[in-house]
């Protein structure tokens, strides 16, 4: 089990000390990191950056990435440290605009990981909150934490000046990541860690598994990054796509790669990227290492 999973997942008894708050710090940085290379190293991705292949973009590709993920060593354990501390989430905002100034510096302005830095950021401060008080990171835990300590701040925040997504949810009238996070990524713990979980269960590789995680999301989730690109009807391509990929079975059945290899041309034909949906896979894959670890299928970190 990871020091993640040993750090955070077991409930505290009376007479029992809290993690070392250096270990919780260093546990969750080390997962949230790890969660957005596996996000990246996933393929074939739906109009998305992977490995040799820069989907739907013509700004970035997995060098870029590469850059961005080194510049955000350090600010996802800042992030559970605050959350340790109990800070306000004026406080988490402050790290967040850091790391994503950070992450522009390294990327010569490209945006690859604004949501990530968002929605990671937030789930490693929740999981410091748990840690402090020795709670588990089981069940609905997580996702009450993100909803209590920070859903109304969240619901609260401006839009990042320059957001296409916050942009496009405001013109079309579809929730955004803002409201995603304000309820306690329902699309994480409801979506993408049910489909995650069974297609391991079922024999899946990691990889397979993340796909199938993925297309789980695009299929659910109102994704900004799609309205922005290709309007409502970008969004219902993308998601009836991803359904009917799902419905002949996913990755469990003979051909799903040139499948999966067909909807990503489609996508990139008509500049559609589901980058909210990345980003939810990568809050997934972090939420999975934080709960289990390599024992129970999660890839070393």
């Amino acid at each position: 089990m990871t020091l993640a999973a040993r750090a955070l997942a077991a409930p505290r008894a009376p007479d029992r000390p809290a993690a070392e708050p250096e270990a919780v710090v260093r546990a969750v940085d080390r997962a949230a990191l790890a969660a957005l290379r596996e996000e990246l190293a996933t393929g074939p991705k739906p109009g998305l950056v992977s490995p040799g292949d820069a989907g739907a973009h013509a700004d970035m590709d997995a060098g870029t990435f590469g850059a961005s993920l080194r510049a955000l060593r350090g600010f996802f354990g800042a992030a559970a440290e605050a959350g340790l501390a109990g800070a306000p989430f004026e406080a988490l905002r402050a790290l967040g605009v850091e790391a994503e100034a950070r992450m522009l510096g390294a990327t010569g302005g490209v945006n690859t990981h604004r949501g990530a830095i968002f929605s990671l950021g937030v789930l490693s401060a929740a999981a410091g909150r748990l840690a402090a008080g020795g709670r588990s990171l089981a069940g609905s835990a997580l996702a009450d934490t993100v909803r209590a300590a920070y859903g109304d701040a969240v619901r609260r925040l401006a839009p990042a000046p320059g957001s296409h997504g916050a942009a496009a949810a405001r013109a079309h009238g579809v929730p955004g990541a803002r409201e995603e996070a304000a309820l306690g990524f329902p699309h994480v713990f409801e979506v993408g860690l049910p489909a995650l979980e069974a297609s391991l269960r079922r024999g899946a590789a990691r990889n397979e598994a993340r796909i199938q995680c993925l297309f789980a999301l695009v299929a659910r989730l109102p994704d900004t990054n799609l309205v922005h690109r290709g309007g409502p009807e970008g969004l219902a391509f993308a998601r009836g796509a991803a359904r009917a990929f799902l419905l002949a079975g996913g990755v469990h059945r003979r051909g799903w790669r040139g499948h999966a290899l067909a909807i990503h041309r489609a996508l990139v034909r008509r500049h559609l990227s589901p980058g909210g949906s990345a980003d939810l896979l990568a809050a997934t894959l972090l939420v999975h290492r934080l709960r289990s670890g390599p024992a129970r299928g999660g890839a070393p970190a």
